[in-house]
């Protein structure tokens, strides 16, 4: 996979980034279809989304990313989930507010290798205060927003009243009210520029192939999350705007999933390094997550490496990622090679909770 990791080369991967999924596992899932005995394909990022495809009783779920930090996230899940209850395990992961994370800690990381205890341990003072869903540069950047500027833009009361569940015709009129007001509109324009965004929040070199204004982008999303979806079902908005999860949890951290994906986490096949880790093996995948990462190749970069992931895509297997500001869709040379599953996109697209992204791909291998 010639240059398969150009953000390899301009971005550090030493930290955690993502110390939580911010894609909707609910919507990956559904648009994966079905998927019982094969095998899938996911980057690692938080590990979230790759547990959720759990769920679709796989074979074997090979997990790539270039990040190790990243790789370490998905380890610390798989402790808790080996060795913590499930109201434990949201505790440790800050979904709920807990006095004894430091303790849960040391039960989740207890069979991780020496080196993976010690990354954990030298976070024990984040973890505690903000759980391990926290802990990554994307959550710090929200935690300043939420508690630095946030409370000078809107009350305590107008938070709480986003969440209460309302008619669509309500939500309009609540977002045009209450919340759209001239102080969120500066604040929006200034955290949200990619000034901002690229020193505290993304790392800088993932807008290289972006035209256009983050805080604009995120403004349109906004719409997405308080009007066309209910804000009172969204655990991402939820954690942005008061720190922790509603009642609303992402799909991989919900009690109804606890129990599967526990019994499930020996067909975890965890690979560090690029997706050329599983490419290069000549193996065959029947479904593959690759989050919104064609956002960071040049056009040309991402032809390439399209065109390796068909090489290593079973008859039907299905292609599905995110694009935020980067339009990314099968490159116009492969076109006769897929499908577009345009009605399976649009319905998933509605439901997005994760309103970050503008788009929503679903493509199917024809040959």
């Amino acid at each position: 996979m010639t240059n398969s990791s150009e953000i390899a080369g301009k971005a550090a991967f030493d930290h955690i980034r993502y110390a939580q999924l911010w894609e909707d596992a609910d919507v990956l899932t559904t648009a994966l279809g079905p998927c019982a005995g094969g095998t899938l394909v996911s980057i690692c990022s938080a590990g979230d989304n790759a547990l959720a495809m759990l769920t679709l009783d796989p074979a074997k779920v090979v997990v790539v990313d270039l990040s190790p930090a990243q790789i370490a996230c998905l380890h610390l899940r798989i402790g808790a989930f080996r060795h913590l209850t499930h109201p434990e395990f949201l505790e440790l992961m800050g979904a709920r507010p807990s006095t004894q994370r430091s303790e849960l800690l040391t039960k989740a990381i207890v069979d991780l290798t020496p080196e993976l205890q010690q990354f954990w341990r030298d976070l024990d003072e984040e973890v505690n205060l903000y759980g391990a869903g926290g802990v990554g540069k994307f959550e710090r950047y929200f935690r300043i927003f939420r508690t630095k500027l946030l409370p000078f833009v809107h009350s305590r009361r107008t938070l709480d009243d986003t969440f209460i569940s309302r008619s669509q015709p309500e939500r309009q009129v609540f977002l045009d009210t209450r919340f759209n007001t001239w102080r969120w509109k500066i604040l929006l324009n200034v955290f949200f520029s990619r000034f901002v965004m690229g020193r505290m929040g993304r790392d800088k070199a993932f807008f290289d192939h972006v035209d256009g204004s983050p805080a604009q982008h995120v403004a349109r999303r906004i719409h997405h999350a308080a009007v066309a979806c209910d804000p009172a079902d969204n655990p991402y908005l939820h954690w942005i705007l008061k720190g922790t999860h509603g009642d609303a949890l992402p799909m991989t951290w919900r009690a109804e999933y606890f129990e599967t994906i526990k019994s499930r986490l020996d067909r975890l096949d965890i690979r560090p390094g690029s997706l050329e880790a599983f490419v290069s093996t000549g193996e065959k995948a029947d479904g593959f997550n690759l989050s919104d990462i064609f956002e960071y190749m040049s056009p040309d970069v991402f032809a390439q490496v399209y065109e390796s992931i068909l090489e290593a895509s079973a008859p039907n297997a299905r292609l599905v990622y995110w694009n935020m500001m980067a339009p990314r869709r099968v490159p116009q040379h492969l076109q006769h090679r897929v499908q577009t599953l345009t009605d399976v996109e649009n319905a998933q697209k509605s439901k997005d909770k994760a309103f970050f992204y503008s788009d929503f791909v679903v493509e199917e291998v024809i040959s």
